[in-house]
């Protein structure tokens, strides 16, 4: 029991004894699991005040699928690609790509970097290439990947043949930014929350925040259930095996 990873039923257990204001040993003696387990997982999913069962199930679905490492073959085929067949058609697409992934968010360099990944052929580069691609020095790429990697939009594998890091666009990327936005929307809603607590109801800033906390809340919440319907309706019975599982190691 202790050893297997936390279902649904258990984040929905956790979340309903965070609202019941238990402490994380309560909590875990219910579920039967260590009370580090429970920490573990409300810290990687949002903190007492933000802990959504369904958020913390869809991202630690998120972060589990890998895309395995290609084999030595396809490894030299990786470094012999020829150049783009169209560069100018690609040189805008990179572009405009660039330009929408900062509106949602992303510092421009990192933008580019991803930009650059969903135009390659494999959806990988080394930093080499991509400084090549992108003209910018070899330490702005380190920067912008590793802040790549924290998101778990890119990751990180080994040349076989020229021992270099290969930075690879995850074929779940997309649902990914979906999972982060969902989590910036929570944790927004439950800050506005805070604050209507802060000024107290019967004032206009805090009815104004309550209403506004109430609704990021539910829109949160109805995007987590439809990104995880949508996903679901893609991958069909193989959810539980190909639903990214945001590498948690909650054991």
């Amino acid at each position: 029991m202790p050893g297997r990873r936390l279902t649904r039923a258990d984040r929905q257990q956790i979340a309903a004894g965070l609202a019941q204001r238990l402490n994380y040993a309560d909590i875990a003696r219910r579920l039967g699991r260590p009370t580090s387990t429970v920490s573990r997982e409300v810290a990687r999913n949002g903190r007492p005040a933000r802990y959504r069962a369904e958020l913390a199930q869809l991202a630690t679905t998120h972060r589990a699928q890998r895309r395995p490492q290609p084999p030595a073959s396809a490894q030299r085929t990786i470094e012999h690609l020829g150049p783009d067949p169209d560069p100018y058609a690609t040189a805008a697409f990179v572009t405009d790509l660039t330009a929408v992934l900062v509106e949602t968010g992303l510092p421009r360099t990192a933008a580019r970097v991803m930009a650059c990944l969903f135009a390659s052929e494999t959806g990988s580069r080394t930093v080499i290439e991509m400084t090549q691609h992108l003209h910018v020095s070899a330490a702005t790429i380190s920067q912008a990947v590793r802040l790549l990697e924290r998101q778990d939009l890119i990751r990180r594998g080994r040349d076989d043949r020229t021992r270099r890091h290969r930075y690879f666009l995850d074929d779940n990327a997309g649902l990914r930014t979906v999972v982060a936005s969902a989590a910036a929307n929570q944790r927004l809603a439950a800050t506005a929350l805070r604050g209507a607590e802060v000024f107290g109801a019967q004032t206009a800033a805090g009815a104004r925040l309550a209403l506004a906390g109430r609704f990021l809340e539910r829109l949160g919440d109805d995007l987590i259930r439809s990104a995880e319907k949508h996903w679901r309706d893609m991958v069909g019975d193989g959810v539980e095996k190909h639903t990214p599982t945001i590498h948690t190691s909650t054991e």
